[in-house]
């Protein structure tokens, strides 16, 4: 999110209130951040427990990274349900990027408690979220259940230029295959000029929304600039994960004022948009909670699906978030007066640094 202008400003800061020292302090925070992501995303091992499922759960996908979720344990069964103290009511006033998120997490569950031989049913629930109930038949071993899961610590949300090459026919039907979830459609654009009408609609919605100070807040808030706070807080945009450098939590907030402006920003979205193979557009056949949820699970199941081929994804949600880009975007998807619900670039590109998540023992309820 930063530009190269203020990377130096923040690393003349540093250098000039601290030295070499502050640079020593920082490389080690990192250093320590490493083993921190390394250990939230150990395989599981075949004799899982549901806290480890849950654990695996909370690998999915987030809007903001804020986890808006909590679960419920039993002998029977491992519920989520919504956490509404982590809304973000400026970028998603009606809930629907959180209940996304229930369903990116309930799919990782099901996936990871299936690959370690316990069967069961997911149950939507619409606004209560969703269950996933063990069954008291044995597991079975399937082939792609056993991708999935061996791609879920590996997904990651990677915010960086790809290097645009096509994928292959065969690797998108598989693709589209992998996120057949009942009442939820995917298209996939690959076409150049297509992709090229989603960047102008992305970078119509990012001009919009960096001119709402509100959002530029409620985003800010959710900023994690150094090492330490991502690992304290263990959610949120960590910036490395974004290609940007760990900074100071002081300082951090004044380099994003500095440099975090619109015309950046749209050149960082130009080039992301036209470096990606493909966009996957998602869309509920029923507006609503449980039409969001089965989104989010059509939806993890596609970029654990990229994960597995070796593609890298990213949200650009723009043209969900900003109402009035809406239509636009459904238009060019082709469902008609249906609301978007995803929009994900697809492509190749080196893993970035992973995102941090909250213990386990911070999600349960009762």
């Amino acid at each position: 999110m930063l530009t190269r202008r203020g990377i130096l400003t923040g690393g003349a800061a540093i250098m000039a209130v601290g030295g070499a020292g502050a640079m020593l302090s920082m490389r080690l925070a990192s250093d320590r951040y490493t083993s921190f992501a390394r250990q939230l995303r150990e395989p599981l091992k075949p004799s899982a427990a549901s806290r480890d499922l849950i654990r695996y759960a909370t690998l999915a996908a987030s809007g903001h990274n804020t986890q808006p979720w909590l679960f419920r344990e039993s002998a029977q069964a491992i519920a989520v349900v919504p956490d509404f103290t982590r809304r973000t009511p400026v970028v998603d006033p009606d809930d629907h990027h959180l209940y996304v998120s229930l369903g990116c997490a309930i799919e990782n569950l099901a996936i990871a408690a299936r690959a370690t031989g316990r069967s069961g049913e997911v149950a939507v629930e619409g606004e209560g979220g969703a269950t996933f109930s063990f069954s008291q038949q044995p597991g079975t071993t399937d082939p792609t259940v056993a991708e999935l899961f061996q791609a879920i610590p590996l997904r990651q949300s990677t915010r960086s230029e790809y290097d645009g090459r096509p994928v292959t026919s065969d690797h998108l039907e598989r693709l589209s295959n992998s996120a057949a979830i009942e009442g939820v459609d995917v298209v996939l654009l690959t076409e150049r000029s297509t992709i090229d009408q989603v960047r102008d609609i992305v970078i119509a919605g990012n001009d919009l929304q960096m001119a709402d100070s509100a959002f530029l807040r409620e985003l800010k808030d959710w900023l994690r600039f150094s090492p330490s706070a991502a690992m304290k807080r263990g959610d949120g945009l960590y910036a490395p994960a974004s290609g940007n450098p760990p900074l100071p939590e002081w300082l951090g907030p004044i380099a994003f004022d500095l440099a975090f402006k619109p015309a950046s920003e749209a050149d960082k979205y130009a080039r992301h948009m036209d470096s990606s193979a493909g966009v996957a557009v998602f869309a509920a056949r029923n507006e609503g909670p449980a039409g969001w949820i089965a989104v989010g699970r059509a939806c993890q199941r596609f970029c654990l699906t990229t994960t597995v081929l070796g593609l890298k994804t990213a949200f650009v949600n723009q043209p969900v978030e900003v109402a009035e880009l809406r239509d636009d975007m459904a238009a060019l998807a082709g469902f008609g007066a249906r609301r978007t619900d995803i929009v994900l670039r697809f492509g190749r590109a080196p893993a970035m640094p992973y995102s941090p998540r909250r213990p386990v023992d911070t999600v349960l309820t009762t």
